[in-house]
């Protein structure tokens, strides 16, 4: 009997206690569920080369290519990039190898130089596509100031407002801004921060009619609206002379790679055909080959990059 009786109670408990841990559990999940987005952590990369990637990406000097990744717009860890180019020089090896019959060393020299070819004219072309992206968000980072000093707002609330709205790059140039603002930092000199890190007319312009209305007063509205629609058909006449000198563009990037790729493909057909190339007349003419074709990159990039 009172083996039954403490059987009995034990089992009572056993299911009480069962009950409670399914209680926690339930509550558990319920505060994690409400608090995770609060102090999510970003899934970090666990394979091994990951790892070595993550490693590299801590060094000061990946830390400065960040930077310049950010200014040529390429939204991609320094990692990734040089792993990309990496991977890029060994499929030009194979294919220079497989589809063009060239030797292993002549293949491996071409896959470098033009691996260093299209990093240097990847950055030189999207050298300014950061400054070119925030030209084109001012307009309505005007309207948006505009619309908050017409709603009752200060300068620096509407500043706050922008940092929210708008989207990249605009939003971080302006939170930064707004965060120098709240610690105290003075108007003109946070102004001229931005301006340092954005050295163009559309900005120069903006700030110094900021720093005008700051100091002397008047319509601060109206002329953020005038701003914004000067802003705009500015934009659309650069999007016309760009969609104009399109065909001219194209033609600069083509016309170099065309005798390259005869050169090669008359190698597939005559094998040996690269090989007068290292000799001193084709190193010669080579040599005027590209020489010419740099400049007339030059010339046609100058003729066709009009500013307004």
């Amino acid at each position: 009997m009172e083996i039954a009786a403490i059987f009995g109670i034990s089992v009572l408990f056993f299911i009480w206690g069962f009950y409670n841990l399914l209680g926690f559990r339930k509550e558990k999940r319920e505060i994690t569920k409400k608090y995770e987005k609060m102090f999510k952590k970003e899934n970090g990369r666990s394979s091994f080369i990951s790892k070595l990637g993550d490693r590299f990406d801590e060094t000061p000097f990946a830390k400065n290519f960040k930077i310049k990744l950010l200014h040529a717009n390429i939204l991609i860890l320094p990692s990734e990039f040089f792993a990309i180019l990496l991977f890029c020089c060994f499929a030009i090896v194979i294919i220079l190898m497989w589809l063009f019959s060239l030797k292993f060393s002549i293949s491996l020299i071409l896959a470098v130089i033009i691996s260093l070819a299209s990093y240097w004219l990847l950055f030189l072309v999207r050298r300014n596509k950061y400054i070119e992206k925030l030209n084109d968000q001012l307009a309505e980072v005007c309207r948006l100031l505009g619309n908050s000093t017409k709603a009752g707002m200060t300068i620096n609330q509407g500043i706050e407002v922008v940092a929210a709205e708008v989207g990249f790059p605009a939003r971080d140039e302006f939170k930064e801004l707004a965060h120098n603002l709240r610690l105290g930092v003075d108007f003109e000199r946070a102004l001229k921060e931005i301006e340092k890190r954005v050295p163009t007319r559309e900005f120069k312009l903006f700030i110094a009619a900021l720093l005008i209305q700051k100091k002397s007063g008047g319509n601060l509205t109206k002329v953020l609206e005038e701003m914004a629609k000067t802003l705009e058909e500015r934009k659309i006449l650069r999007q016309t002379i760009k969609t104009a000198t399109a065909e001219q563009r194209f033609i600069s990037y083509i016309l170099p790679a065309m005798p390259i790729f005869l050169i090669l493909m008359l190698n597939s057909m005559m094998e040996g055909f690269v090989d007068l190339i290292f000799t001193i007349p084709g190193a010669i003419l080579t040599t005027v080959f590209l020489v010419g074709m740099v400049i007339s990159f030059i010339l046609v990039r100058a003729v066709t990059n009009i500013r307004v």
